[in-house]
């Protein structure tokens, strides 16, 4: 009698609570147990695709460790590198992915190394950066422009060192300019002398040196500019190819010509000032 009232009462419970899985949960845990899930997308940059022949639509196995098992992903797009200095000698290939799939392909879980935060003005900027320092140990936040700072001193020391290779060259070839000035000037110490001697006054003679001196300053720059520009193209040519990154390693701009010209001119009047004045203290005669 206990028996078949113990039966009873079970039969009487719904199937979910008897721990009985009906038919239908069944099928549907069996479907989804046999539809494999369809491989997701990830990005490559170009250098990576160039390096290993891949293309859009490739199967690939992302592993933690060289030949292991992995998740079965499809190459979706092909990127190119942005054209950072900080990374160009760098020959490290970049693969865009999932953020779960990264986290479980490292098995770094729920950290991060750093992350951004956008702020409306410098007020709110610096609220954000005191409530993130102080949000726990370990935290510290910066500005962007002071980690852009903190990682471009190589480019500091690179680019004050090709600024006094500038100065190096533009004082070598205005002692240069003089030099050829003064032999020139001096050639013409007879010529100097007859003018002198006809009455045509110092000041003209220094003046009409000076003018020639500016007219060959303005040649040479305009040489020194053609030459700077196509060594230019060369360098960037040779340089994009051996890093594969668009960065340009020479610019030619507007402002490094007016520079260049301006200081040409500026000592091409002063070597040529010098020279005319060197010559016009003589005596006629001696000349």
């Amino acid at each position: 009698m206990l028996v078949a009232l113990l039966v009873a009462s079970l039969a009487s419970w719904p199937a979910a609570s008897r721990g009985v899985a009906r038919p239908t949960q069944q099928i549907d845990s069996l479907a989804q147990r046999r539809t494999p899930r369809a491989p997701r997308t990830i990005a490559i940059d170009e250098r990576l695709a160039a390096d290993a022949r891949l293309r859009v639509g490739d199967r690939l196995v992302l592993s933690s460790t060289p030949g292991g098992a992995g998740d079965s992903v499809i190459v979706g797009a092909i990127t190119r590198r942005p054209a950072d200095p900080a990374e160009v000698a760098r020959g490290d290939y970049r693969i865009r992915m999932h953020l779960d799939e990264l986290q479980a392909l490292v098995g770094y879980g729920n950290r991060v190394d750093r992350f951004a935060v956008a702020t409306r003005d410098e007020a709110a900027t610096d609220t954000a950066l005191r409530r993130i320092d102080a949000a726990a140990f370990g935290f510290q936040a910066f500005r962007s422009r002071d980690v852009a700072v903190g990682t471009s001193q190589t480019f500091l020391v690179v680019s004050r060192f090709h600024r006094a290779i500038g100065v190096i060259t533009v004082v070598a070839s205005a002692t240069f300019l003089l030099c050829i000035m003064l032999l020139k000037v001096d050639e013409r110490r007879r010529d100097v002398a007859a003018l002198r001697l006809m009455g045509i006054s110092s000041r003209s003679i220094v003046r009409s040196v000076m003018v020639e001196a500016a007219l060959v300053a303005l040649v040479g720059s305009g040489v020194g500019v053609a030459i700077g520009w196509v060594v230019s193209l060369i360098i960037n040519w040779h340089y994009r190819g051996v890093y594969r990154t668009p960065l340009a390693f020479a610019i030619v701009t507007p402002n490094v010509i007016a520079l260049a010209v301006a200081l040409s001119v500026v000592l091409g009047l002063a070597a040529g000032f010098l020279a005319a004045q060197r010559l016009v203290r003589v005596p006629p005669l001696e000349l």
